[in-house]
């Protein structure tokens, strides 16, 4: 609550010195009174997933006992009603508390926005099509263009009365389920963000469409109440009594109209926004007015998204101060009181309740200027990072913060970041950045966007994606509580977070300074366009694809003017790179750079010839977990400049041993490698089956879905036994003598054990001759078959069987038998995996792993987290 609201009265009746005092005395009482106990009341709020499977238990005597534990205790009751009203002041006196408090603090009159870098539009910004975030926008604008108008609305239309056309989703969507509507109104936001970014004119008629709909549901129930569940659970929550956050759901509506306003320019949606707003300022009115401030506080606990961010939006687009006045009242004191005390007390909070809210205090600071916020959510920041954070930039496990530095105990579980976080997390980080230009908050929003966000789509399978993000050992995305949703039926709270992410990449790559000569500066390198309207240039960026082989980040910057004007731009030097190596060439000229985590700032008038060129030297560098417990050490994630680095991994083997330097344990894999895998195919009775390493033993599985460890496990990379020679494609080996190299086995080789026995995988990298064979064309006689042939052992050739089950072995030919010469001939194409650009070898104590970026993985097991030992 707002100190903002303390009755009028003692204006009139205390002197200045003595109003300074019960000032401090009163955020003395509020903030420790609070800190006193975790949550403001004693209602527990539960991950989604727990309150999913409770309302869709058929278990009325579990449900009873976790009922059992939903009831009103009142905390300090006394002390709140001496403190703060029973009921609302005039919002003229809401207003001149407010600015007496701020001459008090000695902040003087606050000019909302001033000394902030600026946000710019993001119709003006353009991404590559061939670049990484511009396929996952492609994948996510086809996911909301699939996506129907009449189920999204089918539960509002129900709600308002309204005949229901279409068929409802499922999942979280679903007509019985109490958080329906919430995915409604982050596809509102999503969307537009997503029209902005692409002015796709069948998404700009879809959404207009949705709002409308909307319109005529709010216009229905005739109150400004808009929801796809009845105001009956607002009875409940204002009672405290057990519903499933019906202001989380109400917080992605507001949001989404207010988007839909601001990023499409829909007028009606702002109307909708303040109506709805009008219906709740009333509701929590009358809350305080029939019991007291303490009770809307105690019905706090349960989740209200960001409330206080969007109303503090709101404010700053309409000036009512009554949207202030509502805006302090989901401030939720009791959590950032221990921020503000700076306390490290946040473990078993459960997280994306919380990060709402520090952003909406960080809104109330870019409002307001009162600078307790600014220290909040500075300190906020801090504390996940050094103490709740993985190496991707997320946080969380199982929904909810743990212990401070205890992060490897998290690892027992696939349930570790969780989506939604990251996704709140990268507006805490973007926040800061604007007030402070600092470089660190930039290298986080890209380790976050480039780990935590891109990871969690699946390719590009449009609404594929996924809740929490497993960062264990031996895991895959493919197995978790969760694993991958579906696209109709999931409709997770990281859903709508995922969609809105992926409508609004090319937010957080330029932002501009307002001064007396135009000065941009470019944090993110991303493939993409601006339009500068304000530096009157059009400034176009390429970014060289990153690649193990070649370690730097290569940048080039051209410029179209549209008139003469000298402006400054500002680039970002990461923290993650070296100042060795690292270049800056404007037209030919070296630039002198200064150190990373500094800018590169040239200033001139930038004309159509110029070329600008960034050489970023990338780095391969261990960071430990945040653990502090010396046993845990040794655990560490492995990254390549801002991507972390994931090992191909289905046991129990998870130590490497660094050298002195990385060439000593890790090296990357040349981009030519691409070239020389291959898969090895032979059809059974109308089925493909594809010869396969399995348990380190060769087999014949059925062809694998695209993405599985058996797509690994079913590539392999042919070696020449002629080290100095070289090929670039398949043809270029016939003939040859060759060794087959498991693609998740690097640095091992399939051997055979003599006629009749069967092949395995074994360490023979030095190309005993049990390894080698000589690749020749199919005994068949087909064109587009291939033999492997023993070459100690002539005669004798990698043979299948007539059927999958008879095994993989050694076998000699028998004159001219055409049932061997078939089980001995096998279709050789492209390897059914491919090397990422980004690829590495990591020598282990007992076996090698070979290391792709997190980003890539899609359905295959991985490890995040290593035992290093130096």
């Amino acid at each position: 609550m707002s100190i903002f609201a303390t009755s009028m009265p003692v204006l009139s009746i205390v002197h200045p010195r003595r109003m300074e005092a019960f000032v401090f005395v009163f955020v003395a009482i509020l903030l420790c009174g609070c800190v006193a106990a975790k949550e403001c009341t004693n209602i527990p709020t539960q991950s989604h997933t727990f309150r999913y499977e409770l309302l869709m238990s058929k278990n009325a005597t579990w449900k009873a006992e976790v009922m059992d534990h939903y009831h009103l205790t009142p905390t300090d009751e006394t002390v709140w009603a001496d403190l703060l009203p029973r009921k609302f002041l005039s919002e003229q006196n809401q207003h001149d508390w407010g600015v007496m408090y701020r001459k008090i603090k000695n902040m003087g009159v606050f000019k909302s926005g001033e000394g902030f870098l600026k946000e710019v539009p993001l119709q003006d910004v353009r991404l590559h099509k061939d670049s990484i975030h511009a396929r996952a926008q492609q994948t996510n604008l086809e996911y909301l263009l699939m996506l129907d108008v009449d189920s999204l609305i089918w539960s509002f239309r129900k709600t308002a009365g309204l005949s229901t056309p279409g068929t409802p989703y499922g999942g979280w969507e679903g007509p019985e389920v109490e958080l329906r509507g919430h995915f409604v109104g982050h596809y509102l936001s999503a969307s537009a963000l997503m029209w902005a970014s692409t002015q796709n004119d069948t998404l700009k008629q879809k959404m207009s469409s949705l709002v409308a709909g909307l319109s005529a549901c709010q216009e229905k129930i005739g109150t400004g109440y808009l929801s796809a569940f009845p105001s009956e659970f607002f009875d409940r929550f204002e009672t405290v009594q057990p519903v499933w956050a019906p202001y989380y759901t109400i917080h992605k509506i507001l949001a989404g109209l207010l988007d839909q306003h601001t990023f499409a320019g829909n007028p009606q949606a702002l109307k909708m926004v303040t109506w709805m707003v009008d219906y709740f300022y009333n509701r929590v009115q009358n809350v305080i007015t029939k019991y007291t401030v303490n009770r809307h506080y105690e019905s706090l606990n349960e989740e209200t998204g960001g409330m206080n961010d969007v109303l503090y939006r709101l404010y700053s687009i309409t000036g009512d101060s009554k949207h202030l006045v509502l805006a302090h009242l989901f401030d939720k004191p009791c959590f950032l009181g221990l921020l503000a005390m700076q306390a490290n007390d946040i473990a078993n909070f459960h997280a994306n309740t919380h990060i709402p809210v520090v952003v909406g205090s960080q809104m109330r600071y870019e409002i307001t200027g009162d600078p307790l916020y600014k220290q909040i959510g500075t300190f906020f920041m801090d504390l996940v990072n050094s103490s709740h954070s993985y190496a991707t930039g997320g946080t969380s496990v199982s929904e909810f913060w743990s212990d401070p530095k205890r992060i490897a105990d998290n690892l027992r579980t696939t349930e570790n970041e969780e989506s939604c976080t990251t996704y709140n997390m990268l507006k805490v980080s973007r926040h800061l950045f604007r007030w402070t230009k600092e470089v660190s908050y930039a290298d986080y929003y890209e380790r976050a966007l480039t780990n935590g966000v891109l990871s969690i789509q699946r390719g590009t399978d449009p609404g594929v994606m996924i809740y929490m993000l497993p960062l264990g050992f031996a895991v895959s995305k493919a197995r978790t509580g969760h694993s991958w949703g579906t696209q109709f039926d999931s409709f997770w709270c990281c859903y709508g977070t995922g969609i809105e992410s992926f409508s609004k990449l090319g937010d957080s790559i330029y932002f501009e300074e307002e001064g007396k000569d135009p000065t941009l500066y470019i944090i993110q390198y991303i493939p993409s366009s601006f339009n500068w309207k304000s530096g009157k240039i059009l400034l176009n960026q390429t970014v060289v694809p990153v690649a193990s082989s070649d370690p730097y980040l290569r940048v080039t910057f051209t410029f179209s003017p549209v008139e003469n004007t000298l402006s400054t731009l500002n680039f970002r030097l990461p923290s993650w790179t070296l100042l060795d190596g690292a270049k800056g060439i404007l037209n030919g000229q070296t630039l002198s750079l200064p150190n990373p985590g500094k800018y590169l700032s040239v200033t001139r008038q930038w004309s159509g010839s110029d070329k600008l060129t960034l050489q970023l030297p990338l780095t391969v560098r261990t960071e430990a977990i945040k653990d502090d417990r010396p046993e845990y050490a040794s655990v560490q994630a492995i990254l390549y400049g801002p991507y972390l680095l994931a090992g191909h991994t289905t046991g129990g083997d998870w130590d490497l041993k660094a050298g002195a330097n990385n060439a000593d344990w890790i090296t990357p894999i040349p981009a030519s490698y691409n070239s020389q895998l291959v898969s090895f195919f032979r059809d059974f009775e109308g089925s493909t089956f594809v010869l396969t390493n399995s348990n380190k033993s060769v087999s014949m599985q059925k062809l694998p879905e695209y993405g599985t460890d058996l797509t690994l496990q079913a590539t392999f990379r042919i070696v020449l036994k002629d080290s100095s020679s070289k090929f670039s494609t398949l043809a270029d080996a016939n003939d040859r003598s060759v060794m087959l190299e498991p693609f998740d086995f690097p640095g091992m080789n399939v051997i055979h054990q003599g006629a009749g026995k069967p092949l395995l995988i074994a360490d023979s990298s030095h190309g005993g001759p049990s390894s080698v064979f000589l690749l020749v064309p199919g005994l068949d006689g087909r064109n587009e078959t291939v033999s492997l042939e023993s070459q100690s052992n002539k005669g004798c050739y990698v043979y299948s069987g007539m059927s999958p089950s008879s095994g993989v072995k050694l076998s000699c030919k028998s004159d001219s038998d055409a049932t061997f010469n078939k089980a001995t001939s096998f279709v050789a194409l492209q390897g059914l995996s491919q090397y990422n650009p980004i690829s590495f070898v990591a020598k282990g104590t007992n076996r090698n792993f070979l290391l792709q970026p997190l980003l890539s993985f899609r359905d295959e097991h991985y490890t995040v987290y290593f035992n290093i030992q130096d």
